[in-house]
């Protein structure tokens, strides 16, 4: 077999360490009734792992049809494994006949420079499918933004979002020393559970408004949302001053109770 050049310019940092791998799929919790997604195989250490499992089926999303000769013995060793070769970011995860059963559970070491669009997108197309269950390997900086709490200058509109369908949580650092070739950043292992169902990403008012509330971190929730031109100063201002809070907010301080009151009020 021909050995792969990385290209670090779509995020390929391979995974070499299989006690890394059982780490991963102990987290998975993978049982029979399970479907999975993952994205970003490379050269498939950890989807030989899901393979062997004994989830019901298995799906995973590549870019890099140079990885052919490592994921396509794979496909033929393992009936219930269906590799897609495409961009990620441009799959259509709406596509229920052409992932039928539809995956409930996304196992993943994902390009680091797609996480936060990828997981939007999951949220807003994958989610309302079914699926409810990530573990994931991303960048531990990313990581704590999606965790961050209130107050923390970390806190992210994806985090916001992700608080109010489920929950994150970080399950173990992990060294660069696992891949090749290593990352310039320390990695980390997390868990989305997703419980709510009032889908939320994908409604563009939603997104509008925490994109807009933290457009300049370092303005306040008053000029951000002023400055938007979502609303209408007057309207801005009368939405402040209903929901109690101080003009000097700003974003990152809003619990999610106070999100949701803002989204709700906003909409009238």
């Amino acid at each position: 077999m021909w050995e792969h050049k990385a290209n670090t310019n779509i995020g390929q940092n391979f995974l070499i360490d299989k006690n890394i791998v059982q780490a991963i799929c102990e987290a998975s919790d993978i049982e029979s009734k399970d479907t999975i997604l993952e994205i970003g195989p490379g050269k498939g250490i950890l989807t030989l792992a899901l393979a062997s499992s004994t989830a019901k089926q298995i799906y995973a999303i590549e870019i890099d049809e140079r990885l052919k000769d490592f994921l396509i013995p794979l496909e033929q060793q393992y009936n219930h494994l269906r590799i897609f070769w495409q961009d990620a970011l441009k799959f259509d995860y709406n596509d229920t006949k052409r992932m039928c059963p539809y995956p409930n559970k996304l196992i993943a070491n994902i390009p680091y420079h797609i996480t936060t669009p990828l997981i939007w997108k999951l949220l807003e197309e994958a989610a309302p499918n079914g699926l409810n269950f990530m573990i994931l390997m991303i960048q531990k900086e990313v990581a704590e933004r999606l965790t961050a709490n209130i107050s923390s200058k970390e806190r992210c509109p994806l985090g916001i979002t992700l608080e109010k369908m489920g929950q994150v949580k970080i399950l173990r650092k992990v060294s660069p020393n696992v891949f090749r070739p290593k990352p310039k950043v320390d990695s980390v292992i997390i868990k989305i559970e997703l419980v709510e169902q009032d889908f939320l990403p994908k409604n563009p008012s939603w997104k509008n408004l925490l994109k807009a509330a933290f457009h300049k971190r370092r303005k306040t929730l008053l000029n951000n949302l002023i400055s938007s031109n979502l609303l209408k100063k007057e309207e801005v201002l009368a939405l402040i001053k209903e929901l109690n809070m101080k003009p000097t907010i700003r974003a990152e301080e809003l619990s999610l109770s106070q999100w949701l009151s803002l989204y709700e009020k906003a909409r009238r």
